[in-house]
């Protein structure tokens, strides 16, 4: 891998990082604004800060991007399947947020991979690592234990817990007010509004944190794993020893670790993306799927941030906006079933199963013309 393609790997992979920030963050931000918690300026700052934190806090997400998709074989041979697959998700992101869908930029990168390195490896599936590991299915890599199988379970996870929050909130405050409408009270009462939007601000913070564990160490990984494919080739040995900080080294446990300036740089850039133009999914997420008040804001970013944390403990890259979407829901259908505006949720749900197979088919495009052009 030659500098020049390394430098590109890094700048495209920032690319998506920005344009992840203003996709996929606002997913973290969309209740606390709806709810006129904070203000849109507020709850960027909120996201930045909470983003950086989260960012800086493990790299087991940036460890499964780096080393538990793709064989490693396969980027060390062509390292234009790194830039093929970071522009099919970025192509993938900017079409669906143009379209106010919130749809994964986790899966879209990840699908991107996916078929990327089978095109690079001349259709051999073999190049995606599909399973592989231990006897409990999070200790091992692969699509299938570390991807699908988090793809099905947190949203229902989300929703489960966003559904049982809200219930049991509903309850409590119910037998407190020893009322009969109590769902009227709820979204009435100053006080229990003022004590939620206090609350929320807590609930949003912890969401903005999962973000960071999860969705910003993506672009680390793929940083992460284009620098070590540099420095086993020997790209790096003539650079001057200020630029030292660029040569990653294989452990002989048979991983790396993700540098603190990589982190940072992947924080501050998703941060800066997120004040450039999250307000199209803040408003199908916030506005248009069903009305909140802050103690259903509090309910669905709690729920949605213990799934997220809770998957990035395991190394498990999971979609921030089905899990936030999924909470949204099922705090909704505990108000009233029908409080859910439904054709916006069938618009989100054909666009996260779309995602994994388009993002996966445009990069196996872009390599092959890619290797047309070579």
């Amino acid at each position: 891998m030659s500098l020049g393609l390394v430098a590109l790997v890094v700048l495209i992979a920032l690319a998506f990082t920005y344009i992840n920030g203003f996709h996929d963050t606002a997913n973290s931000i969309a209740t606390v604004v709806a709810t006129k918690v904070l203000s849109p300026g507020q709850a960027v700052l909120l996201a930045a800060i909470t983003n950086m934190i989260g960012a800086l806090w493990g790299t087991a997400v940036a460890a499964t991007i780096a080393a538990g998709i793709v064989n490693t074989g396969v980027i060390e041979a062509g390292p234009q399947l790194l830039i093929c697959a970071l522009l099919a998700a970025i192509v993938w992101n900017l079409l669906t947020w143009w379209l106010g869908l919130p749809s994964s930029s986790s899966h879209a990168l990840v699908g991107a991979l996916v078929g990327a390195a089978i095109s690079a490896s001349g259709g051999r599936l073999a190049a995606v690592i599909w399973t592989q590991g231990a006897a409990h299915w999070w200790e091992g890599k692969g699509v299938i234990p570390k991807v699908v199988v988090p793809m099905v379970v947190s949203p229902l996870m989300g929703f489960a817990l966003g559904f049982l929050l809200m219930g049991g909130l509903y309850a409590l405050l119910a037998w407190f007010a020893n009322q009969k409408n109590a769902l009227r009270y709820l979204g009435r009462t100053p006080f229990v509004n003022s004590f939620f939007g206090k609350a929320q601000i807590v609930s949003a913070s912890a969401m903005g944190l999962a973000h960071g564990m999860n969705d910003a160490q993506k672009s680390m990984g793929i940083i992460a794993l284009a620098l070590a494919s540099a420095t086993a080739a020997g790209q790096f040995d003539g650079l001057p020893r200020w630029l030292s900080f660029l040569r990653i080294h294989e452990s002989t446990a048979g991983g790396f670790a993700v540098p603190s300036w990589v982190a940072v740089v992947c924080a501050l850039t998703m941060a800066a993306g997120t004040a450039g133009g999250g307000w199209r999914i803040i408003k199908t997420l916030g506005h248009k799927m069903v009305k909140l008040h802050p103690i259903n804001g509090f309910a669905a970013e709690g729920s949605s941030a213990l799934v997220i944390l809770c998957a990035s403990a395991f190394g498990l890259p999971v979609s921030t906006t089905h899990v936030v979407s999924s909470s949204i829901m099922g705090v909704g259908a505990a108000k009233r079933f029908n409080a859910i505006r439904w054709s916006v949720v069938e618009r989100m749900v054909w666009a996260w199963i779309l995602t994994l197979p388009v993002t996966a088919l445009i990069a196996y495009g872009f390599v092959w013309l890619a290797r047309q052009w070579s």
